[in-house]
């Protein structure tokens, strides 16, 4: 009689563990289903998310590095406007040295002028023109006017010679001349030093080593003649 009850209550389980089983599994399936079909939807809010954070870390990086906040667009959609511009962002400076030299002969006299001259000499980017940034998933492109020398400030100008003839005397037009032709002189050595690709390459780089990007940053610059002499 006790061997009959444990077999009769071992056919009843083995159904209803089945059943359970059976059960389980569909559960699984169930919530993996809804996990796949949720997911291109979950995906898409947590890249948007993504982008977001990244359009308020580039607002934060310009306001910080050039106090105004750039055009952001994220995925071809306006995410921040642009505020009214500071006229220039200066990314670095340099001191230049150079030396003119004013040599005249007239009738047998000569006068001679000889002028050097220190100047800090500054590269950047002209921002009355529109700075943008669009953030997309696969790449980020900030676009902007190529760097170029925003001006050169005049630190010290020293007189190495000063020698007048006889009848040929250095005038005050002279030195007027000579010394507006300094600052031509440092601008044009500041172009040939390189300084506005340095320029270029040192926003890169402060944007780079600030904002720790996946996706790669490009600078693309909106006018085809950088770098002119003044």
């Amino acid at each position: 009689m006790l061997r009959h009850s444990r077999s009769t209550r071992a056919r009843i389980s083995w159904p209803l563990a089945l059943t359970l089983i059976g059960f389980t599994i569909a559960i699984v399936v169930v919530v993996i289903f809804l996990r796949l079909e949720t997911w291109p939807a979950r995906t898409a809010r947590q890249s948007s998310a993504e982008l977001e954070r990244l359009g308020k870390d580039f607002r934060a990086a310009f306001v910080d590095i050039a106090h105004l906040q750039p055009r952001i667009t994220i995925n071809n959609r306006v995410y921040m406007e642009q505020t009214t511009p500071v006229s220039e962002l200066v990314v670095l400076s340099r001191r230049i040295e150079v030396e003119h030299e004013l040599l005249h002969t007239w009738v047998g006299s000569s006068k001679r002028v000889k002028l050097h001259g220190t100047f800090v000499a500054k590269a950047g980017f002209d921002l009355q023109q529109n700075l943008s940034i669009d953030i997309r998933p696969g790449e980020i492109i900030v676009q902007l006017p190529h760097a170029k020398i925003l001006g050169v400030e005049q630190e010290q100008v020293d007189v190495l010679a000063f020698e007048n003839g006889l009848w040929n005397r250095i005038s005050g037009q002279d030195l007027q001349d000579e010394l507006s032709v300094l600052p031509q002189l440092a601008w044009k050595r500041a172009i040939e030093n390189g300084l506005p690709a340095e320029a270029e390459r040192t926003l890169q780089r402060q944007l780079d080593e600030r904002l720790h990007t996946r996706q790669p940053l490009h600078l693309r610059f909106k006018d085809a003649t950088p770098n002119k002499e003044k």
